[in-house]
């Protein structure tokens, strides 16, 4: 299938490891020119000569998104260095291991700040020229913790947010030929990440984990989402306005 994206341009956030890692590179085998950022240069340097290179268009921009004001600088400064940005995936995310339900409004803070407010400043950047084109893609990266218990309260709560502004906004973005979705991942196996150092650690709660919450029986594979997340950056993907599209090995069992 042509997914009819060659040399568009993609921003891809939260990009040096695990699903943004392999979402930069599904775009890119799909001929897309690919910035990539994350707070590790080593990790994007890595990445983009995977990727094919500068030679092939591609970017790398090393910064901490958190920060304020960041993410409209970079934006600027990838459209004098980079080109103008028609599809943005904001991967970037995380519980930033905050776990108590009572914990203070700061911590709660921390987590819109990483999982909500940089996104939405990235899409009001970026959707400004997607207008003037008629043609955009905006994918949101959430969890299925958005739909159901899968997780930490003020995490599943700022991940419900995220996905209930994404079914809104795409509502809002259609008529300008710009298409915002998201995607709701389930446990995926990552190197170096909490499934990986569980299975050393607890292998029983692991082993109890897929077989009573996944019903596919194991974790899910970072391309099994990364390509979900290149065909909704797609042409293909015209008709999916405000998409909520669970990727959970049958994780979540809520009913929208």
């Amino acid at each position: 299938m042509d997914l009819g994206i060659k040399d568009k341009r993609a921003l891809v956030t939260g990009a040096g490891r695990g699903l943004g890692q392999s979402i930069a590179l599904n775009l890119a085998k799909e001929g897309v020119k690919v910035a990539v950022v994350s707070r590790t240069q080593s990790d994007l340097t890595d990445l983009v000569a995977r990727m094919g290179g500068e030679k092939n268009g591609h970017y790398a921009l090393d910064c901490d998104l958190v920060k304020d004001g960041i993410p409209s600088m970079i934006v600027e400064k990838l459209t004098k260095e980079f080109g103008a940005v028609d599809i943005l995936v904001n991967n970037l995310g995380g519980d930033l291991n905050i776990k108590d339900p009572y914990c203070p409004l700061n911590d709660w803070r921390k987590l819109w700040r990483l999982n909500m407010e940089v996104t939405i400043e990235l899409n009001n950047c970026v959707i400004p020229y997607m207008k003037s084109q008629h043609w955009g893609r905006i994918v949101n990266i959430s969890s299925i913790a958005s739909l159901e218990n899968q997780g930490t309260v003020p995490y599943c709560a700022i991940k419900a947010a995220l996905t209930s502004y994404s079914r809104s906004m795409g509502r809002v973005l259609a008529p300008e030929g710009i298409i915002m979705t998201s995607v709701l991942p389930g446990a995926v196996f990552t190197e170096g990440g909490y499934w990986d150092k569980t299975s050393v650690t607890n292998p029983e709660h692991v082993r109890k984990y897929l077989d009573e919450r996944m019903a596919i029986k194991r974790f899910g594979t970072l391309d099994e989402i990364g390509n979900v997340v290149t065909f909704l950056c797609s042409q293909q993907a015209s008709f999916c306005v405000g998409s909520m599209v669970p990727v959970d090995g049958g994780q979540g069992r809520c009913f929208f």
